[in-house]
């Protein structure tokens, strides 16, 4: 088992080396990705616009007591994350957007063209547009302004689809859209532009640099509020902590002061809104109470003459001890009616005001402000006027069909229902409390018949006048209370830190570091992904793990790719590391047969082009070397082609002999290069070459050839076209079957070993054609490198061990390889 690890472990080493070796073959189109990748990053963040976040927080400020009924049942907290939520959403919201907006100078937007690059200069443009809100001007119409001198400039402007907008009016301007704007023009600063697409005048400012700005490169674009609004409600609002009540803003611009300047009109209209939500209902208060004054105080002067001019007249200062007890106790009861009266007054003054505004709530008096406590009425007005606000707000961006608008006005006029039920009976409610205290006072005005006539008139006349002046007096304390209340309101929350530029001047985006970063890993990716996707969609045997995956049959070879001009390159060139490659499949297959004496070896493959006369040659040639008696058969009947490398005839040969025309001595043939090497041919092409093989005199030849020789070499053609390899095997006590780099195919050599499997044959697996430089798998090189490769260091010169290792090509790919080892 320790054994099996150790293995087990030394195979994965060499996946990772052969993994590594994969990839290095590659290693320009690494650089080549790599460097791209890189150069794009770094174009990437040169001319992209910088993007900068800037931050603001608020606290929102919890206006709920802590002693009431939600925080006594434990739901403070569930409170307190709805008021944030509606804060968030109110920060958020499209009118407090616009509002802002309109607050801002955003209309214009001023572009600097540098290079590549268009960035904004906000506040930094060396010139000003002075346009004419009450004419209306073509939005997103892009203009390019050129400053010749310090006089003119040319003006250049091409768009489709133009709208124009009427920023007097705040919406867009009614007619039919300019299709196409094609103009230039030359002006002069601070003259009138007078297009069909906009009124302005461009003059210069104080940002104005001759010897920087002129020949320079601008351009101009005019807003509307709605698209600004659109754009600037991407501001982010959440709190900073899960438990906390401060909320951050914040919000990614490519112009970094003019986010700076949004934010902080955002937060400041954010805290005005509340303030004048809350100033309003004083105002309302104080409005209604003022009208009521100018009412009252006409009743009140005449009161007072008409009690003076009594008292001059009767000369009656003063009224008895038993008439002042009457007129003490009607005196509370008259102040119970002023009060009652006044808020009949507000009941039917809010009545008649729900009825005949249709469309306008906002001067509506909240029932609190007159000292009327009602829960009910109180809430109903607070929530129409709330739902009057929101649809003010979605009128900004929606029409009165909108599903939104229909769904506003059903619940307003829903709410106005229960208002005006509400009041009616408030009312109702109201005159029997009114009329109880007219019979109370009545009762008690009976009893003043007993005292003297002057002295009666005198107490009638002062009732009318407490009555007047106790309602002037509420009144006026009302209106105190109101003016108090408006002085004294503050927003309901707090800025904690506006947005500031110092503490935002990094930008966010790109990052130029994390952009390399991920430009490097792409780099590396790619290639990565190339070559294994190569590798997987690769239908040819390229690497030795190819075929131990395919068949079970062992591999006893590896052949070099030859690069010389001969297929006799045992017999021509006898050093060389192809021959060398022949003598260790020599040496292999001599392991294979043992001392087994005479050996028959047959070379076929599953397709033609995979070398099998080009191996069978050169295997015979290196048997003779040997000093072997050596044999070399032409079988492959249907294309001779040995006679052409050996520079024989084929006149005579296999098939002569198989049909009895020649004798096994007259198809022999010496090979005229190699001493201990005969050849015999093919011979003429038969109509029937397997019916040949299959013949009995087949088996005679085969018989007299082991007589004669130690090595039989048989060349066969491709047993995946034809039969006859199968017909020969018999024969055999070697069978070769050649794969050859980069070219047989994985599913037929697959399925032709399936096959030989089946019919219970063994063949031995060589691997023909290694390309070295070409890159096949680090197990042949290394297989076959270190048994050959190891210790040789002499030869001419002081050249490598083979003589195809000349100076020019001793650093192939090979010998690197065997470096490494």
């Amino acid at each position: 088992m320790e054994n099996f690890d150790e293995i087990q472990q030394q195979g994965s080493r060499v996946d990772i080396k052969a993994l590594f070796y994969k990839f290095s073959r590659y290693w320009y189109l690494f650089g080549i990705s790599i460097f791209v990748a890189i150069f794009v990053a770094f174009l990437f963040n040169k001319y992209t616009n910088p993007v900068y976040q800037v931050e603001s927080t608020v606290l929102v400020k919890d206006n709920t007591s802590n002693l009431g009924p939600s925080a006594l049942l434990g739901m403070g907290l569930v409170n307190n994350k709805q008021n944030i939520s509606n804060e968030i959403g109110r920060l958020t919201s499209f009118s407090l957007t616009y509002r802002s907006i309109k607050k801002l100078h955003f209309e214009v937007t001023y572009l600097e063209q540098d290079g590549l690059m268009i960035t904004e200069i906000y506040n930094k443009a060396p010139f000003q547009v002075v346009y004419d809100s009450t004419v209306p001007q073509a939005v997103g119409l892009t203009y390019n302004l050129k400053i010749l001198n310090n006089n003119e400039y040319m003006l250049v402007a091409q768009g489709e689809h133009i709208k124009k907008y009427n920023y007097a009016k705040r919406k867009f301007a009614t007619g039919k859209t300019i299709n196409k704007v094609d103009y230039s023009g030359k002006h002069r600063f601070g003259e009138k532009v007078h297009i069909p697409y906009n009124d302005f005048k461009i003059i210069l400012n104080s940002n104005f640099n001759p010897e920087k700005d002129v020949d320079k490169d601008y351009q101009f674009v005019f807003n509307d509020y709605i698209s600004l609004t659109k754009l600037y409600m991407g501001i982010k609002v959440e709190p900073i902590d899960r438990d906390a009540s401060i909320l951050k803003l914040t919000i990614k611009t490519p112009n970094l002061q003019k986010g700076v300047d949004y934010i902080n009109m955002l937060t400041k209209q954010y805290l005005n809104r509340n303030l004048e939500v809350k100033n309003m209902i004083a105002g309302n208060t104080i409005k209604f109470i003022n009208g009521q004054l100018k009412i009252i105080s006409d009743s009140l002067r005449a009161a007072e003459q008409n009690l003076q001019e009594f008292r001059s007249k009767n000369e009656v200062m003063d009224i008895s001890f038993q008439a002042q007890q009457v007129y003490n106790y009607l005196s509370d009861l008259e102040t119970q009616k002023a009060q009652l009266i006044i808020k009949s007054q507000y009941y039917n003054n809010l009545s008649n005001y729900i009825k005949k505004n249709e469309s306008n709530q906002t001067n509506l008096v909240a029932p609190s402000a007159m000292g009327i406590d009602d829960p009910v009425l109180n809430a109903l007005v607070a929530q129409l006027i709330d739902l009057f606000n929101k649809k003010s707000e979605a009128l900004l961006y929606s029409t009165e069909r909108s599903p939104t608008i229909i769904a506003f006005n059903n619940q307003i006029r829903s709410t106005k229902l229960a208002i005006i039920e509400n009041v009616s009976n408030i009312i109702k409610n109201s005159n029997e409390s009114l009329a109880d205290i007219n019979r109370r006072i009545e009762k008690i005005s009976q009893k003043l018949n007993v005292l003297p006539v002057t002295q009666r008139e005198l107490l009638n006349y002062e009732r009318r006048f407490n009555l007047a002046d106790n309602i002037y007096t509420f009144l006026l304390k009302k209106r105190s209370d109101a003016q108090i209340t408006k002085a004294s309101n503050v927003p309901d929350n707090e800025i904690i830190d506006k947005a500031r530029a110092d503490l935002s001047n990094a930008p966010v985006f790109p990052k130029k570091s994390l952009n390399y970063l991920i430009a490097l890993i792409l780099g590396i990716v790619f290639p990565v992904v190339y070559v294994m996707g190569k590798d997987y969609l690769n239908d040819k045997i390229v690497e030795r793990k190819d075929v131990e995956s395919l068949t079970n049959f062992p591999i006893v070879g590896h052949l070099l790719h030859s690069n010389k001009d001969s297929q006799l390159v045992v017999a021509q060139y006898p050093k060389s590391s192809v021959s060398e490659s022949f003598r260790s499949l020599r040496t292999n297959l001599q392991y294979m047969v043992r001392n087994k004496m005479p050996v028959t070896v047959m070379v076929t493959a599953d397709m033609s082009n995979t070398g099998k006369t080009f191996v069978s040659m050169n295997l015979a040639t290196v048997y003779a070397q040997f000093g072997k008696k050596t044999v070399l058969l032409g079988f492959d009947l249907r294309k001779p082609k040995i006679y052409h490398d050996f520079h024989l005839h084929n006149d005579k040969g296999i098939t002569s002999y198989l049909i009895g025309k020649d004798t096994i001595d007259d198809i022999i043939q010496p090979s005229g290069i190699i001493e201990h090497l005969d050849i015999i041919m093919a011979g003429p092409v038969p109509p029937n070459p397997a019916e040949l093989i299959a013949s009995d005199q087949n088996k005679v030849l085969f018989e007299e050839l082991k007589k004669r020789y130690d090595y039989i070499v048989i060349d066969t053609p491709p047993v995946g076209l034809v039969t006859d390899a199968f017909l020969l095997m018999p024969f055999t006590d070697v069978n070769v079957y050649l794969v050859r780099q980069n070219f047989t195919n994985k599913r037929i050599f697959g399925a032709l070993s399936k096959d030989i499997e089946d019919r219970g044959m063994k063949v031995s697996v060589v691997i023909n054609d290694i390309s070295m430089e070409g890159g096949y798998g680090y197990g042949y090189g290394y297989g076959y490198g270190y048994g050959y490769g190891y210790g040789y260091g002499y030869g001419k010169r002081g050249n490598g061990y083979y003589t195809d290792d000349s100076p020019k090509t001793r650093n192939s790919f090979f010998k690197r390889l065997l470096n490494r080892v």
